[in-house]
């Protein structure tokens, strides 16, 4: 872990790494929203559906409520309904296999660049992005979860 120097230099140094990481980090958020927003285009889905099946694909078959809630939607913006096999009251949404692998096809551009950018570094570097990148996705939902409660 890090300490922050009393020296003036280290510390506007380490003002311009982190404003450097910041603005990194929205970057990047643009162009995985643009890609997104191709593949959404491709698939004829718009970028919160496009999100909502990336969130049924990770979390298996989900209630319009349990994925309303991951998704941080109203629940009446789930419209797309099939009855749960276990208790045909319920309505479950899932992923249609078929087109899995059109959307496995779509990012397997930016999947083959991860690879590449991966292979140039160490696994202890790895398991640093790794972290820093799950905790800076938390941040970001518990941000998105304060700000909805507000």
């Amino acid at each position: 872990m890090g300490t922050i120097s009393a020296d003036p230099g280290a510390a506007r140094r380490r003002r311009r790494l982190n404003r450097a990481i910041r603005e990194s980090l929205r970057d990047m958020s643009i162009q995985l929203s643009l890609l997104n927003h191709q593949v959404g285009d491709h698939l004829d889905l718009k970028g919160t559906d496009l999100e909502c099946l990336d969130l049924i694909n990770r979390h298996g078959p989900l209630s319009p409520s349990a994925l309303a809630r991951r998704a941080g939607l109203h629940p009446a913006t789930m419209t797309a309904r099939d009855r749960d096999p276990a208790d045909r009251r319920a309505v479950i949404l899932r992923a249609l296999r078929d087109r899995t692998t059109e959307v496995f096809r779509l990012y397997s551009g930016m999947n083959s660049a991860m690879d590449q950018i991966c292979a140039e570094h160490s696994d202890d570097e790895l398991e640093l992005l790794a972290g820093f990148l799950r905790r800076t996705a938390e941040a970001g939902r518990i941000a998105a979860e304060e700000l909805a409660d507000s």
